[in-house]
């Protein structure tokens, strides 16, 4: 059970206007959590949760006095819980089966495509990387399921993406290998990837 209804992300250009941004919408509405910082690419992102009035009211607010500054935005009067939880690095699901992979130019964009997709079939959000700075400010999304919905999962989200004109980078992996189904499930982060021995061909 999500704690927060509503969710918005607003991405930024510029570091001053991102923290001017934040300080208003803090001001302006009595929002439930708030999270924000740089994210790489020169980006400033907000992530903020709360009832779906505050939240409106807050993410209109950072819009306003971001301007021009604006990278990206998207605000979800009634996220899916599974993605609330991943975004906030609370969950990963890792089961067996294909893997949709999507990374899109801002984090907002995959937000807002993944949840339509969630929403639409029966597939697991096994990571999402939020504002991790070794992104330089791309957002990026594995989904897992069965082959038909994890098909028609990239279906609904490269249309949302479609329609706003924004490109992606996306594979499925019908059949992924186990080895590597296990480092994903740690995380797709080098740095937190654990050699992994095989049963391949070693020095004689």
């Amino acid at each position: 059970m999500k704690p927060h209804p509503a969710f918005a992300s607003i991405e930024f250009s510029s570091v001053p206007a991102g923290l001017f941004a934040a300080d208003a919408l803090l001001k302006k509405s009595p929002i439930g959590l708030i999270r924000t910082g740089t994210i790489g690419g020169g980006k400033f992102l907000i992530l903020l949760a709360g009832s779906t009035a505050s939240v409106a009211e807050a993410h209109e607010e950072a819009l306003f006095h971001g301007g021009l500054q604006v990278a990206d935005d998207c605000f979800l009067p009634d996220i899916h819980p599974e993605l609330y939880d991943g975004i906030l690095g609370n969950r990963r699901q890792m089961g067996e089966g294909p893997l949709w992979i999507l990374e899109t130019p801002t984090v907002s964009c995959n937000i807002q495509a993944v949840e339509r997709a969630m929403k639409g079939v029966p597939v697991d959000l096994v990571e999402f990387r939020a504002g991790d700075p070794r992104m330089d400010g791309r957002g990026l999304a594995i989904l897992q399921g069965d082959l038909y919905d994890v098909e028609a999962a990239q279906e609904i989200a490269l249309s949302a993406l479609e329609t706003r004109g924004i490109p992606a980078q996306h594979r499925v992996l019908t059949a992924p290998h186990d080895a590597l189904l296990a480092q994903i499930s740690v995380s797709t982060r080098f740095d937190r990837a654990q050699a992994l021995p095989l049963e391949g061909e070693t020095a004689s």
